[in-house]
């Protein structure tokens, strides 16, 4: 068996991989529709079920993660999940008609569902609370990175290659990873997680999944729509009612006494409102650039990158020298009101603001978020138990995953609604109108921000000059 402080880069290393893979295909794959739809003979009408089968993919199986997690021990979970992902990946890119993609769409985020939370309670596990910070900040570089550098990837491999490398380009990565953590992770004993519960995982499976297509599905067909009102609704009603189900059981599925964890459950808010206003604002931007301003794929997502740049430099910033002096309360509260400011200079921009200036905003962006993440992934688990770890990752990473699609949703909608006002489907004002809306939800977020107690979080804030 390995030491388990020598486990620490063979996991860290693994997750961050499947971190890599997961993230960046939510935007890598927006780039390519229109080519797509050339390939498959299709009108864009249908090619939001791309997209719709993966997030709702997500949603039905992350509950069960924690689960699974425990059942097979983290190393056959993980890799078992991994290998999923890059086959689906492989299937993707094999697809010879739209059906068939949705299909193995729907596969890939079987294996997205369960890498990334059973691999993030595996990293805590390895990692003591006083190390969490450091890792807590290489882990948001991904989640910040790899969304920013899709659209450049997906711009260069779609407009000089194919639409088919779009998915390839996850299989050398994902075998790559296979086989170092089949040599590297050290197996896990799994846990006595009881019986499934199998109510429990109906519930919040179709619950999830059905008002995660509800929120994806508003703003294309409408929210008054039948179709959406009843996914949303079914989707509500079934996870009320997974409450007193959850609650009335010994070993739940969904563990939902963890949310009376005050840490853990404000973590977990901090986080997801964060990812509605970046992952939503990522999305804006990018029609902006493209729609508005006249630049190609590839240039808008060069002009998003500084977003990433500045949450590689925040994080450095955060880690070093802040974390453990300030502790998480003030500096998710300054992070979501330089968010916020970054936010509202977007509202400003037109077709004749400089590129120097829109790379300087989206950095300001950048900083904000590395602030936000940081802090609350690291201190989010700082007083859960170990053998709970499991559980609290399938909720944190619900959160942000359902965040992420409700930040698209409410921009997509506030941008619709605000160019009904204009002349044409380019006026800014739809644009002006959603980025504000993104800063609202930032401010707004300030308030569970000031909510938090750094002493919650105590263990988690040593200096990076002693931790060991």
């Amino acid at each position: 068996m390995h030491p388990l402080s020598n486990q620490k880069p063979a996991v860290a290393t693994v997750y961050v991989a499947a971190m890599f893979m997961a993230v960046m295909d939510t935007t890598i794959v927006n780039v390519a529709l229109p080519s797509l739809g050339r390939s498959f003979h299709v009108g864009s009408d249908r090619l939001g079920q791309v997209s719709i089968a993966y997030l709702v993919s997500l949603a039905v199986f992350i509950p069960a993660s924690g689960w699974l997690g425990d059942r097979l021990g983290g190393r056959r979970a993980l890799l078992g999940a991994i290998g999923v992902f890059t086959l689906a990946s492989a299937l993707c890119g094999s697809s010879a008609t739209l059906g068939e993609l949705v299909t193995f769409r729907i596969l890939q985020g079987i294996g997205g569902a369960v890498m990334t939370p059973v691999g993030l309670a595996m990293l805590f596990r390895v990692y003591p609370p006083a190390e969490r910070v450091r890792i807590s900040s290489v882990v948001a570089m991904i989640t910040a990175l790899a969304p920013a550098l899709g659209p450049v990837l997906g711009g260069v491999l779609t407009t000089y290659l194919s639409w088919q490398l779009v998915f390839l380009v996850n299989v050398p990565i994902g075998v790559a990873t296979l086989l170092f953590g089949a040599l590297a992770l050290a197996d896990h004993t799994p846990a006595r997680p009881g019986r499934l519960d199998v109510r429990g995982l109906l519930f919040s499976g179709i619950g999830l999944g059905a008002l995660m297509y509800g929120i994806s599905e508003g703003p294309a067909r409408g929210w008054a729509s039948p179709t959406v009102i009843a996914a949303t609704a079914v989707g509500a009603v079934l996870l009320l009612a997974l409450i007193p189900v959850e609650l009335g059981i010994a070993h739940p599925l969904i563990d939902i006494r963890l949310l009376r964890n005050r840490m853990f459950a404000y973590a977990t808010a901090l986080y997801g409102l964060a990812s509605l206003a970046y992952f939503g604002a990522l999305f804006l931007a990018a029609l902006l650039f493209q729609n508005v301003m006249g630049l190609s794929a590839i240039a808008s997502g060069l002009v998003t990158l500084p977003s990433a740049v500045g949450v590689m430099s925040g994080g450095q910033f955060v880690t070093r020298a802040l974390y453990w002096r300030f502790g998480p309360r003030r500096i998710t509260a300054t992070g979501l009101l330089t968010m916020a400011v970054a936010l509202a200079s977007m509202a400003q921009v037109g077709p004749g603001t400089p590129l120097w200036v829109l790379c300087l905003f989206m950095f300001g962006l950048g900083i904000g978020v590395s602030f936000v993440f940081i802090p609350s992934q690291a201190a989010s688990m700082a007083t859960v138990a170990k053998t709970q770890t499991g559980h609290a990752s399938s909720i944190f990473n619900a959160g942000k995953q359902l965040g992420g699609a409700v930040g698209v949703a409410l921009l997509s909608t506030v941008l619709a609604a605000g160019n009904q006002t204009g002349a044409t489907g380019n006026d800014l004002t739809g644009y002006h109108a959603a980025f504000l809306a993104a800063a609202a939800a930032a401010t707004l977020a300030i308030a569970v921000a000031l909510a938090v107690r750094d002493q919650d979080a105590s263990t988690t804030m040593t200096s990076p000059h002693t931790a060991s």
